[in-house]
């Protein structure tokens, strides 16, 4: 009787085998780095800042940070969310805080860097579409400042953009990868 290594696989195995070869469909990548410009006032606060996805018609599709001060007593630090108006009256009141995996303390003056993958929160699974990276911050005594990086997801190529706050904001860079 005479076998050929063929009459060995189950059926089924070399369509799988296949699919194990090409391998999962790999998830998009989005970096954002924000800089907190050092400015020479006399009563510094270090910002509120608040970062989100927002759709065409200005729906907030994804709440990616919330930075504030969470080490105030009873939190305090939420009374201040507000003074990011547009975060605010878009998401902000709908929120209870703290967010997990979204808020978090206040960032010094200098450059920070956040990731987010599709499909993983606080990005989640995010329709193909046309939407703007949105960064808005507030300062107690200081200023309001927002910020509009318009992009599409997903990426069909690796994309770098960069826009220029002008007093609260620095540079904000977004980085896309498919």
């Amino acid at each position: 009787m005479s076998f050929t290594k063929r009459a060995w696989l189950p059926a089924a195995l070399p369509g799988l085998l296949t699919g194990i070869a090409a391998g999962p469909a790999a998830a998009a990548d989005m970096n954002v780095k924000v800089e907190i410009p050092r400015l020479n006032v006399a009563e510094y606060h270090r910002p509120y800042v608040a970062i989100w996805v927002e759709r065409p018609d200005q729906s907030v599709a994804a709440n990616l940070a919330v930075w504030y001060d969470i080490k105030l007593k009873d939190n305090e630090g939420t009374k201040w969310l507000k003074d990011m108006r547009q975060w605010w009256r878009k998401s902000g009141r709908e929120q209870q805080m703290p967010l997990d995996g979204v808020s978090g303390a206040t960032r010094p003056v200098g450059e920070h860097s956040l990731s987010f993958s599709d499909g993983k929160a606080p990005l989640g699974k995010l329709p193909a579409g046309k939407y703007q990276l949105v960064v808005e911050a507030a300062r107690e005594v200081g200023g309001r400042e927002l910020v509009k990086v318009p992009f599409e997801w997903p990426p069909k190529s690796a994309q770098n953009q960069k826009v220029k706050g002008e007093h609260e904001l620095g540079t904000i860079t977004l980085d896309l990868k498919p």
